[in-house]
């Protein structure tokens, strides 16, 4: 038994070295492959309560404040398409409370703005950043510094360790913009923030993953807070064969 549990581990070891080696690969493709899907000056092909969004400084900002805090999680929609496998690359400065991007996500047929599906978290205290959560889902699928592996009706397994979380956590500009770098490729998610993998996800719960969906930008209910989000850029990637 102790020979199989090894060579198991030896497999998956193998398993997270390929998923790492495609991300690095993807990552050093060439800038141009990507289109933008925020033109810096208006919210044209995006959907959001526009009490909340807004332009300013080329970038998108989300805020709430005292008199126009959400009832529940309200959410920024890209209406461009669902996008399968992709690349998405951004910036981003929070200022209190917590957000986050959506993708593989849908909406909520019965609340206006709200979403349900995979989400790349940022919080103001560094608590969650960088993490791969599920809104409106299964939670917590891989922490910072985790790789994991969700099967159906099982818990997260962490497979691989991507760093240490305090010393991933040193890379997160606290007060400035950040890059995120978001991979979803078939069952595998990667995210890496300012150029350092962050979380990687290989997503086997074949009830209850999704592997296309929209994108969107969190704003988050309770305190208010405010998100800038610039430089948003997406490149679709083939299709799983």
């Amino acid at each position: 038994m102790e020979r199989f549990m090894h060579l198991d581990w030896a497999f998956r070891s193998l398993r997270l070295r390929g998923v790492l080696l495609l991300a690095l690969s993807l990552a050093t493709l060439k800038a141009q492959d990507f289109v933008a899907i925020f033109d810096g000056k208006t919210l044209s092909g995006w959907d959001g309560d526009p009490k909340l969004w807004r332009v300013e400084n080329g970038a998108i900002v989300g805020q709430t404040t005292p008199t126009t805090l959400p009832r529940q999680n309200s959410f920024l929609i890209w209406r461009g398409g669902r996008p399968a496998n992709f690349e998405l690359k951004l910036e981003y400065r929070i200022t209190g409370g917590n957000s986050g991007i959506q993708y593989r996500s849908i909406e909520l047929p019965d609340i206006r703005w709200a979403m349900k599906g995979y989400q790349a978290d940022i919080d103001a205290e560094q608590q969650y950043t960088g993490q791969i959560y599920e809104e409106r889902g299964r939670g917590f699928l891989a922490m910072r510094g985790q790789f994991a592996l969700v099967e159906l009706g099982k818990k997260p397994e962490i497979i691989g360790h991507l760093g240490d979380d305090a010393a991933l956590k040193r890379f997160i500009h606290a007060d400035g913009w950040n890059a995120y770098h978001i991979i979803a490729k078939g069952r595998i998610l990667i995210q890496m923030l300012n150029q350092r993998v962050m979380s990687g996800l290989m997503d086997d719960d074949l009830l209850n993953r999704r592997l296309d969906g929209l994108i969107g930008i969190q704003l988050h209910a309770g305190d208010p807070m405010k998100i800038e989000v610039r430089n948003i850029q997406l490149k679709n990637l083939p299709s799983e064969r």
